[in-house]
């Protein structure tokens, strides 16, 4: 209802007291709405982050162990130290790798995590090219001239290797490493007084002058072409201008 002003404009009642525009209402009830959407939210959020970091539910409750061969999966466990239950999500996985390796047969290693529960750990171990003969038994050593593991005996089909030094033993086991399996199995010993004077002997009594590490796959490939020839001495330290004697 509505009063004439002078004038003859009409006045508007003023609305009463502790009333609120319609379209007021709607927007407060949208802000609230709103509002409890967003707390809504981040407690869920919340939530979640909780579980994922600081419970259980996501936690390593089993440790599965590949790539073993000599070593055990308890073995690798035992090492790896993963305490049950620890949240995958804060699980330092390059500190439990870097327990691992400190098993002496690890060549390398890989730590995954498997949601929801579980983690996988998964190593490569060395593998013998060699071994070096001494009083407490057969040391094996890998490629990269690692001594890992001592044996009673040494594995058949093994090459013994007589080095005069670490530098001199490294170089004549990344030689095994790169030359092809069928040469390897013919070699029965290996000498490197130094890094540069590496000889092989083959099972049947013949000598591979090798020299130094440099340019495996091409004395390789000149050796099986002179392994053809009668002769006791092979030299392919310098692979373009082999000798025989």
């Amino acid at each position: 209802m509505t009063d004439t002003a002078p004038g003859g404009r009409p006045r508007r009642r003023p609305p009463r007291r502790g009333a609120r525009p319609v379209r007021g209402q709607r927007t407060h009830r949208r802000y609230l709405v709103r509002r409890w959407a967003v707390i809504g939210t981040m407690l869920v959020i919340t939530g979640v982050v909780s579980v994922v970091f600081f419970t259980p539910v996501f936690g390593a409750n089993t440790v599965d162990v590949l790539g073993t061969t000599e070593l055990t999966a308890d073995e690798v466990r035992a090492a790896a130290a993963i305490e049950p239950g620890t949240p995958l999500a804060r699980l330092d996985t390059d500190e439990v790798a870097r327990r691992v390796r400190q098993l002496p047969r690890v060549g390398s290693v890989d730590v995954r995590r498997s949601f929801p529960a579980s983690v996988e750990v998964i190593i490569t171990e060395r593998t013998p090219v060699v071994f070096v003969q001494r009083d407490d038994g057969a040391h094996l050593l890998d490629a990269a001239g690692v001594d890992y593991s001592t044996l009673r005996a040494a594995p058949p089909g093994l090459p013994r290797l007589d080095a005069g030094g670490d530098q001199a033993a490294r170089a004549a086991t990344s030689v095994l490493a790169s030359i092809p399996a069928q040469l390897t199995k013919q070699v029965t010993a290996v000498s490197a007084n130094t890094a540069t004077d590496i000889r092989l002997t083959l099972a049947d009594s013949r000598v591979v002058k090798w020299g130094d590490a440099e340019n495996a796959p091409r004395k390789a490939a000149v050796l099986a072409a002179l392994l053809t020839q009668k002769g006791k001495t092979f030299d392919v330290a310098a692979p373009d201008f082999p000798t025989i004697s």
